[in-house]
């Protein structure tokens, strides 16, 4: 397993921008997504990016507010998040998965972060 330690969270008015961070503690093959979780819900999908770079995969929540992208060296994953809404508000979680694919099942992934929390004022 991979260690993951994520960054950036906070706490920012509703239309405001965050910047998430994930660095693994060394370079290996997987893609990349990041999860969240509210208090009482389901951990979900929010965006993916596959093994190469080549693909990225968001979930409808926040597809064309928020972008997922990597560094060349493969070591760290970014989330620019744009336009937040309060229902934005969660821990957000790095998950590493050796899938060359993304996959939006939390079962697929095998290295996790212990979470960075967004909170979203409306």
């Amino acid at each position: 397993q991979e260690e993951l330690v994520e960054s950036g969270g906070g706490l920012v008015q509703a239309g405001g921008s965050l910047r998430l961070s994930c660095t693994m503690s060394t370079k290996g093959r997987y893609s990349l997504s990041w999860f969240r979780q509210a208090p009482g819900e389901e951990r979900e999908f929010v965006a993916g990016i596959s093994r190469g770079g080549e693909s990225t995969r968001y979930s409808d929540a926040v597809k064309g507010r928020f972008t997922i992208s990597r560094d060349n060296a493969g070591i760290t994953q970014f989330l620019q998040m744009n336009g937040l809404k309060p229902e934005d508000t969660a821990i957000y979680y790095c998950a590493a998965t050796s899938s060359y694919a993304v996959t939006s099942r939390p079962f697929d992934y095998s290295s996790w972060g212990r979470g960075t929390q967004v909170t979203v004022s409306s």
